[in-house]
């Protein structure tokens, strides 16, 4: 047995711990790049905190998903107005693009030089500058992931900037941010969450590590998304799927993904499909494919064994098989009213091109299984 674990330099979790940004932004630096979601108003009182502890701040707004040219934007404001540090503030597209601009303040050349698949693939050579991660959804775990992932209009993909370098300073994670969320964005970021702990527990690369996370996340996502879904403000069910949030993006930065990751990101370069919403859309369908395609083909696979445990885990039955844990995501999903993708403008002519790119996904590799192109055709048919 041989893994690594990597993660930020260091974690702050709890109710109201925000108002500990100050002192520990002051602590990476005295000027910031504050990235913000399209309303930068809700980070007003970030920046007064900031202020107070002697930081001065330039505020960078990022609308929806990051694309290259924002991270040229903000690297670029972030130099001219002298910043040594990034803190970003929102969703996981906020933080993906303030660790993207993090490294590419302190490394040469262009975005593209660094970038897979659509780019060069260089190494980042340099340490990104310092970056302090706040979630304000439960859902990405983007705080402490080393990857950004990037869409290219041009290309019409999602691709990721990956480093150890890009692994946060200081994540802050408070789960009463979250508290104001709307159930629609409640639901699709939960079922993230739910995805990022199920696909590293049965992908090819999990760890003891790993499966401890996401054993301990999916046992919290289980009792509490329902309930934060009816009730946002219900306290103990926020710091559940914070925390479930939190695990799986140590999960996956760790161990990896699979199929839903590696469908999510084709879909969300062709179309204006929030991540979120496609991964809760595609994972039961996902989940049923592994298990037939496994039971076909590998059937002595652990992933299946694995599989068995993530029911167990979900329904609290200790006698519950690996398809009564498809049937519990299902039932979820629809409770938590999950359009399906055809919402996003995907057709059926579209589904042979998304099943080609998805085939050579890097989330991919880590699958349990390989799926065919007419295996993962037929899923995301079923999606619609």
């Amino acid at each position: 047995m041989r893994f690594e674990f990597a993660t930020a330099q260091r974690i702050v979790f709890g109710p109201g711990t925000v108002s500990e940004a100050g002192r520990l932004a002051a602590e990476l630096g005295r000027h910031a790049l504050v990235a913000t979601g399209a309303d930068a108003g809700r980070a007003a009182p970030l920046l007064q905190r900031l202020r107070e502890a002697g930081v001065s701040t330039v505020v960078f707004s990022v609308a929806g998903e990051p694309e290259l040219e924002t991270v040229r934007r903000g690297a670029a404001l972030a130099r001219r107005e002298h910043c040594d540090l990034v803190a970003a503030i929102g969703g996981g597209s906020v933080l993906d693009a303030g660790k993207a601009v993090a490294a590419m303040m302190t490394n040469d050349g262009d975005l593209l030089d660094y970038l897979e698949i659509i780019g060069r693939g260089r190494t980042l050579a340099r340490r990104s500058a310092p970056f302090l991660a706040i979630p304000t959804t439960a859902g990405t775990g983007s705080e402490v992931t080393r990857n950004a992932v990037l869409a290219s209009p041009e290309h019409r993909v999602k691709v990721s900037l990956r480093s150890p370098f890009l692994l946060a300073s200081v994540a802050l994670v408070d789960p009463e941010l979250t508290r104001d969320l709307p159930p629609a964005i409640t639901a699709s970021t939960g079922l993230d969450a739910l995805t990022q702990l199920i696909e590293p527990y049965v992908c090819a690369r999990a760890n003891p590590m790993t499966d401890a996370l996401c054993e301990e996340g999916l046992r919290r996502a289980a009792r509490s998304l329902r309930a934060a879904f009816a009730d946002g403000g219900d306290a103990s069910a926020r710091e559940d799927m914070a925390l479930a949030s939190l695990f799986g993006g140590l999960a996956l930065a760790n161990a990896g993904l699979g199929a839903v990751h590696g469908l999510a990101g084709p879909i969300g370069g062709m179309f204006p499909a929030p991540h979120g919403a496609v991964c809760a859309a595609l994972l039961p369908g996902v989940m049923q494919a592994n298990l037939r395609a496994l039971r076909l083909r590998q059937p002595n696979s652990p992933a299946l064994a694995r599989y068995q445990s993530v029911a167990r885990l979900l329904t609290g039955r200790p006698r519950a098989g690996a398809d009564d844990g498809v049937a519990w995501v299902r039932a979820l999903a629809a409770g938590l009213s999950i359009s399906g993708l055809a919402r996003y403008g995907i057709k059926k002519e579209n589904i042979a091109e998304l099943a080609a790119k998805s085939a050579q996904a890097s989330s991919m590799k880590a699958n349990p299984v390989v799926l065919s192109p007419s295996e993962l055709a037929a899923l995301l048919e079923e999606a619609l």
